[in-house]
C-alpha cells in the first residue's frame, strides 16, 4: 500500500522532544511512519517507540516501513484515537512513563490523495470523510440528515465560515430533490451559496471551510482535544516533553489555552499578592511562539503553510 506522507516540521519535532536513546515515545498520529521512523532511527536497542492511529490503512504501511528499519521489538503499533491513549496503553501493558509525545493534527496526504476517502474537494468521490473507516458516521450522513440550524452551526463553528447559514439553506433545498453523496455535489452547492464577487481574496478554494468543518464534525476533533492533552500531559516522565502540530485556529487555540492553563494554573485574583489556591506549574513552555515552516520546507511541501509546532516540558 502507498502510504506516502510528508511530514512537517520533521527536524524541528526532533530537536523539540529532545530524544534519548533508551526513552519512550509515543506518535499519537502514526500516519505514514514519516516522523515515527527518524524518532526509532534516533532510538537504540533500549527504547521503544509506540505508535496511535484509528486508521486502518496508517497502521498496516506504518508497520510496513517501519519494519524496513529492521528495529525488532522496538515498535508497538496500536489501533485507536490518540484521546483513549492511556486506555490503549494499559490495555497493551506498555509502561505509561514516557519520555516524549508527538501529535500531528494534519489530515495525512494519503488521505488527502485518495480519492475515495472523500476529504478533499478537488476529486469527485464518495462523500466520506472517516478517519477510522469502521465507524458509522460519515459526512454523508451529516449533510443528509443534520438540521438547516445544526449544519449552520457546524459550518460557523467548525469551519469558521461566514456564509454557514446560505451554504446550509442551500444544502437542505437540494438534498429535498435528491442526497447529496459525492463530495463535487457538494462543491457546487458552496458555490452555489456564495456570491463570486464577494468571495476571500486569499486565493483558498470557496469550499476549503465547508470541507474543513465536516471533516471536523464526522471525526470528532475538537471537542476532546484538551482533555487528551491533560491526560498525554499525566503519561510523561518529569523532563518529558509534549509537540503538537495544529493546521487551523480553532485547533492552535485549544493547545495554546490548555498549555497556558498547564504552565500557570494559579486562580487566584491577580490583586493577591501571594497564591493561596495551591495549584502548581505542571508543564513549562519550551516554545512562546509557535514554530512555523521555513522557506525551504515551505517549497519543498506546500502543505506545511498552515503548520504550527507547540511544545512543553513536564516538570
Amino acid at each position: 500500500m502507498d502510504f506516502h506522507h510528508l511530514p512537517v516540521l520533521l527536524n524541528e519535532c526532533l530537536d523539540g522532544l529532545d530524544i534519548k536513546p533508551t526513552g519512550v515515545y509515543l506518535d499519537c498520529t502514526l500516519g505514514g511512519a514519516g516522523h515515527s521512523s527518524e524518532i526509532l532511527k534516533r532510538l537504540n536497542a533500549g527504547g521503544t517507540l509506540v505508535g496511535i492511529d484509528r486508521d486502518a490503512d496508517a497502521i498496516e504501511a506504518a508497520t510496513a516501513r517501519i519494519e524496513a528499519l529492521r528495529a525488532p521489538g522496538r515498535f508497538v503499533p496500536l489501533r485507536g484515537n490518540f484521546h483513549d491513549a492511556p486506555a490503549l496503553l494499559e490495555e497493551a501493558k506498555i509502561d505509561r512513563s514516557l519520555d516524549g509525545i508527538l501529535i500531528d493534527l494534519g489530515v495525512s496526504s494519503h488521505q488527502l490523495d485518495v480519492r475515495e476517502r472523500g476529504f478533499s474537494y478537488h476529486d469527485d468521490a464518495p462523500l466520506d470523510m472517516r478517519m477510522d473507516r469502521s465507524q458509522p458516521l460519515s459526512a454523508r450522513d451529516i449533510v443528509n440528515g443534520a438540521s438547516e440550524d445544526e449544519l449552520n452551526r457546524i459550518l460557523r463553528d467548525y469551519g469558521e465560515e461566514k456564509w454557514a447559514r446560505q451554504i446550509a439553506r442551500v444544502i437542505c433545498d437540494r438534498r429535498k430533490q435528491t442526497p447529496v453523496e459525492t463530495t463535487s455535489q457538494l462543491v457546487d452547492i458552496v458555490d452555489a451559496a456564495i456570491p463570486k464577487k464577494l468571495r476571500q481574496g486569499d486565493g483558498s478554494h470557496p469550499a476549503r471551510r465547508t470541507f474543513q468543518a465536516l471533516r471536523i464534525a464526522v471525526n470528532d476533533e475538537l471537542d476532546p482535544l484538551e482533555p487528551a492533552l491533560r491526560a498525554l500531559v499525566g503519561l510523561l516522565k518529569p523532563g518529558g516533553r509534549l509537540c503538537v502540530i495544529t493546521f487551523h485556529s480553532l485547533e492552535d487555540r485549544i493547545v495554546k489555552n490548555t498549555f497556558r492553563s498547564l504552565a500557570d494554573p494559579c486562580t487566584c485574583p491577580k490583586s493577591f499578592p501571594v497564591c493561596v489556591c495551591g495549584k502548581k506549574p505542571v508543564v513549562k513552555p519550551i516554545t512562546r511562539k509557535p514554530i512555523t515552516a521555513s522557506p525551504e520546507e515551505l517549497a519543498q511541501n506546500p502543505r506545511s503553510r498552515s503548520a504550527s509546532l507547540r511544545i512543553v516540558e513536564k516538570l
